[in-house]
């Protein structure tokens, strides 16, 4: 699992619509208060919206509003989100599109796979109520 910077400003955004006081925040605002560029923070939530992490509503009072309570949002669920099934390495994705030529000898794909089995229940382990009570 990559923690690429789609990653880091969907988190960013989506503790931003967390901690917002206005139950619906245009994107705008978000981009403009937390320095993202509002093309690629648009793209971003444009996911969080697909995986059923935030919802939108249009029109002039419109904007972006988490479509579940903070408790019951996985850190977890939102890096899935925004990166995919994809591995720490190629040979241990979810998404098996790499064969590599040494994979019944190698000895180093058990350490990835419990690194990367770690990782994703340490993200599993935290809510976003979590990330916004520090």
């Amino acid at each position: 699992m990559k923690i690429s910077t789609k990653s880091q400003y969907g988190l960013r955004a989506i503790v931003f619509l967390a901690r917002s006081k206005e139950k619906i925040c245009p994107l705008r605002v978000i981009s403009k208060k937390e320095g993202l560029s509002f093309d690629y923070l648009e793209k971003i939530i444009a996911k969080l919206e697909k995986a059923g992490l935030v919802k939108s509503k249009k029109g002039s009072q419109g904007g972006y509003f988490l479509a579940k309570k903070p408790e019951r949002i996985k850190i977890g669920k939102i890096i899935l989100a925004l990166e995919g099934k994809g591995g720490l390495v190629k040979c241990i994705a979810k998404e098996r599109r790499y064969r590599c030529p040494l994979e019944r000898k190698c000895l180093t794909k058990g350490l990835w796979q419990k690194i990367q089995s770690s990782i994703e229940k340490t993200l599993n382990s935290i809510t976003l109520a979590d990330l916004i009570k520090k």
